[in-house]
Order: C-alpha cells, then sequence, then structure tokens
C-alpha cells in the first residue's frame, strides 16, 4: 500500500468491492475552525482501534467487501469549484460500476457532488442530511459553494426531496426560508422529545423512496460527544441517536458522507466516533443488502 493509511480491513480490491471509501482534505471555506482536511487520515487511523466482528449484526467486516480507495487529488491551491469536480468525478465512477461511495471529508461542501452524482443513477433519490446548521445561504463570504450554502444547492440543484435533522442554528432569512419553500427539518430538540424512531418513521413515509443519500456533517452530534468540529454547536443529537439513524437508514442508502471534523480540537475521540459510524453503515448495508 506504499506508505499510506488506509481504513481498517478495507481489503477487497476495487473490481471486488461493494462499498469503495475515499477521502476528500478540502476545507477551503471552513468559517470558523479549519482543519477538516486532517480528517480522512484521521479517521483511517482510528479505524484501527475496533474488532472485525459487529456483534449487533452478527457479520464479521473482514468478510465484507470494502476498498479504500486513497484521496481525491485536491492540492492545498485548490479552489472549492475544482475540489468540487475532482470528488464529481471519484463519485461518478464508483457509480458507474456498481459500487456505494463513502466520502471522508472534508468540508461539507463536497457532499453536492456526491448527491448529484446520485441523483443521476438514481431519479427517485432522497437525501437526508444530520446537522446543526441549516446551511441555505445562497452564498456567504463572497462564495456560492461555501459548506454554509450546501443544503441550498441540494435542494435546488438535485433534488426537493431533502430533509434535515439535528438542527439548532441558522440565520432569520435561512428559516424563513424554510416556511416559504416547505423545508422539512427536525430540530434537535424535537429529536429529543419525540425520539429518533418516532422521526425515522416520519422521514421515511414523507420520502418514500427506495434510494437515499445519507449525509453525516459531525456538528449535528453534540460536542460533548463529538467536540472537533469546524462549527461546533452545543445542544445537539447523542452518539446513539445517530447510530440508531445509520442502521435504520444504511439499507437503502446509495451513498454516505461524513464530513466537517477538525481533529486537531480533540484527543482523538471524534475521529474514533466517526470511524465507528463508518464501520456500522457499512455493516447494516451490507447484512440487509445479502
Amino acid at each position: 500500500m506504499g506508505g499510506k493509511l488506509y481504513f481498517a480491513d478495507a481489503d477487497s480490491s476495487y473490481s471486488d468491492a461493494a462499498f469503495v471509501i475515499f477521502g476528500a482534505p478540502f476545507d477551503g471555506t471552513s468559517s470558523f475552525r479549519k482543519g477538516s482536511r486532517m480528517a480522512p487520515d484521521a479517521i483511517r487511523e482510528a479505524s484501527y482501534n475496533f474488532e472485525t466482528y459487529n456483534s449487533f449484526f452478527d457479520i464479521d467486516l473482514s468478510d465484507v467487501p470494502f476498498h479504500d480507495a486513497g484521496d481525491v487529488d485536491i492540492g492545498e491551491d485548490h479552489t472549492v469549484d475544482q475540489a468540487i469536480s475532482a470528488v464529481s468525478g471519484m463519485v461518478n465512477k464508483i457509480l458507474a460500476d456498481g459500487k456505494i461511495p463513502i466520502m471522508l471529508g472534508g468540508e461539507h461542501s463536497l457532499t453536492l457532488p456526491c448527491a448529484g452524482a446520485s441523483k443521476a443513477v438514481y431519479d427517485d433519490l432522497g437525501v437526508v442530511v444530520l446537522d446543526a446548521h441549516l446551511d441555505l445561504r445562497s452564498e456567504y463570504k463572497g462564495q456560492s459553494n461555501n459548506h454554509a450554502c450546501v443544503s441550498r444547492h441540494i435542494i435546488e440543484d438535485v433534488t426537493p426531496r431533502y430533509v434535515s435533522i439535528g438542527i439548532r442554528s441558522g440565520t432569520k432569512d435561512e428559516y424563513s426560508l424554510t416556511k416559504a419553500q416547505n423545508i422539512t427539518y427536525y430540530p434537535a430538540d424535537l429529536v429529543m422529545d419525540k425520539g429518533m424512531a418516532h422521526i425515522l418513521i416520519e422521514l421515511t413515509r414523507q420520502l418514500d423512496t427506495r434510494h437515499l443519500y445519507l449525509s453525516l456533517d459531525m456538528d449535528a452530534i453534540d460536542p460533548a460527544f463529538a467536540p472537533a468540529t469546524g462549527t461546533p454547536e452545543p445542544f445537539g443529537l447523542t452518539d446513539r441517536q445517530v447510530l440508531s439513524l445509520i442502521r435504520w437508514l444504511a439499507p437503502l442508502c446509495a451513498g454516505f458522507d461524513l464530513v466537517e471534523m477538525a481533529p486537531q480540537f480533540d484527543s482523538g475521540n471524534t475521529a474514533l466516533l466517526g470511524a465507528k459510524f463508518l464501520r456500522e453503515f457499512i455493516a447494516s448495508a451490507w447484512v440487509y443488502r445479502k
């Protein structure tokens, strides 16, 4: 493997793999704390902490065909548009080869090409975004592809079949837009009051699709569980609420990403959590795919 770091147990060849992991080390539009460009390798390193056996699903990940394709070519001098183009090329290839892409971000702007490529394959695609922030700005700091605009672009440019979960931050204009355009979101407070199972039943009925794209912005999770994010926001989802969601939705997912982790802001716990979520996604998607 040439000295590069790869996700634990991703021992399958690309041709044999059902799932293909790749890193997208870019944080060029990050607005509070940069560092998500370092997350792909932090997650990979953390992945070696865990046993291969998943007792919940009674499967061993060493028996699941998944592959780590390394990082897409995104240089430090790349613009966000160039980064989006690089990610788009990778995801289009993975989907064309009949595999499920899993992106390790990187910032949230890079979800847009993943969702767009998935919609080109699955016309009924729905998008579920876990996030603390509405991300419905038309532009931020002069950049329309800023990470603070990603959900706006998904709704307008990919599909209106969209739901976000964990929201607890946004501008007054963004909240007004959700009402004017009937955009569905579930605040973290509502998840706490109703329970994640209630939310999952409701959103599954609303989206009414067999194909989802799932994006996990790590700041959806309360900083007590995931402090190392670019824009941490208190009063968030718990780690177990997100685990329940992943186990429920993974079998429907055409793709998955984990973004907005800035690993230098803790001692490695957020990277461990991210790596575990990824392993749970693969286990859940695989056991129901067989």
